[in-house]
């Protein structure tokens, strides 16, 4: 990270506390019930009312969407500080491997620790990855990363596939005791047996030690076989970051009619595919290879399409919204601290560690927690900024990265 406001890009910054904002919305569900309740909402946590409202609101205009422009910025912060490093003739590969590695044991910490969604580890491999095609140009970054969006697309395709046969199999006439077995241990995540739900509010409402447990033990490897899963599309995503950073796209350079292009365009036709995949959802009952071959294979360019309108989007508003902007920008100066620190806040809400509601609150009931979020990421973030050069996790990843103690506190004015 830039050491002084004046070095960094802010519509960056802007980008980035919308993003991180926006990526609480829709992980506090996962926070607060079942985890099949996240895609499902059939799973827990009431399908009716104002919970299945929620549900298809977070699905048509934040969810992956948040994700996937997270995702690309941090490609294009990358880029900038390799080569800000390089700018300064410090290698920039040494500079870059050592914020990669401080970033995995963050990761492994907060997934071990605090919560089983963290996104840090799979940003910390497939960054170092992303690291080989930094010298590339614009275009070709844009097509790389399309590929491989394409390519993470195919290989969920033939999950999806898989799933399909599954449930057509434990459905034929004749089918055995293990073809049954085979599609109920496969969808119950999604649907899940009433012995499930009970073990998983015992898990979460007990003991911090019960929790950690079952981490270290059941979901040991978990973080690895994820970033494999879903690397690829994340990898797509941080070379689009950088091609759109290259090209000047994020960097707010482009005329407002070019982002009124792409911000009408993109969230209108994304819009419009993720509001049939709702529908889909709900006239085939939460049907498990819709719920997931929907949101991961068929929406999948809609998602990475919307991700460019909302950029396109903020930076046309940062440029009117004056103080709030600055409010906004401080959030995303700080958003390696607001991402952490809303993961420890939401475990100790529901987690039987704090006040313990996990499992005891609807969809739209977990989620009020979100807007008493928002608030205080930006009451806090600017006034922390003008004291401080970073933010708390922000001047830790800098200084065991740098493995030399950073000044944190700013100087008086004289």
């Amino acid at each position: 990270m830039a050491s002084t406001t004046s070095e960094r890009i802010f519509t960056l910054d802007v980008i980035r506390g919308v993003a991180v904002m926006g990526i609480f919305s829709v992980n506090v569900i996962a926070f607060a019930m079942f985890e099949g309740a996240y895609f499902n909402p059939g799973a827990y946590g009431g399908h009716t009312g104002a919970d299945l409202f929620l549900w298809a609101a977070n699905l048509v205009l934040v969810d992956g969407k948040m994700r996937s422009l997270f995702s690309m910025l941090f490609g294009a912060s990358t880029l900038l500080v390799i080569e800000r490093a390089e700018a300064s003739s410090i290698p920039g590969a040494a500079t870059h491997i050592r914020r990669m590695a401080v970033l995995l044991l963050f990761g492994l910490a907060h997934y071990y620790l605090v919560w089983f969604g963290d996104i840090l580890v799979g940003y910390a491999l497939v960054g170092l990855v992303a690291f080989l095609f930094r010298r590339r140009p614009a275009h070709q970054l844009f097509v790389l990363g399309c590929l491989f969006i394409v390519l993470n697309m195919v290989l969920f395709s033939l999950l999806v596939s898989h799933m399909i046969q599954l449930d057509h199999a434990a459905h034929a006439t004749g089918a055995t005791a293990e073809q049954v077995r085979g599609w109920n241990d496969f969808g119950r995540m999604f649907y899940p047996f009433p012995t499930d739900v009970a073990k998983d509010l015992a898990l979460y409402r007990g003991s911090f030690g019960g929790r950690l447990h079952e981490m270290v033990t059941v979901r040991l490897t978990e973080p690895i076989r994820g970033t494999l899963f879903f690397g690829w599309e994340t990898l797509g995503l941080m070379l689009l970051g950088m091609a759109a950073y290259k090209s000047g796209f994020l960097n707010g350079s482009w005329d407002d009619r070019s982002y009124r292009k792409v911000a009408g365009w993109c969230l209108g036709v994304g819009a419009l595919a993720f509001s049939a995949l709702a529908a889909a959802d709900l006239a085939s009952r939460f049907y498990v290879p819709t719920l997931f071959g929907g949101f991961l294979v068929a929406t999948g360019p809609f998602r990475v399409a919307m991700a460019f309108g909302y950029a396109a989007l903020i930076i046309l508003l940062s440029r009117r919204m004056g103080p709030w902007s600055q409010r906004v920008a401080a959030a995303g100066r700080c958003a390696f601290s607001n991402y952490l620190g809303t993961s420890i806040v939401a475990a100790f809400v529901f987690y039987g560690w704090g006040l313990g509601l996990y499992g005891h609150v609807s969809r739209f009931e977990a989620w009020l927690l979100v807007p008493l979020v928002w608030l205080a990421m930006l009451l806090w973030s600017m006034p922390w900024l003008e004291r401080f050069r970073y933010g708390p996790f922000e001047w830790a990843w800098r200084t065991l990265s740098r493995l030399q103690l950073q000044p944190m506190r700013k100087p008086l004015p004289t």
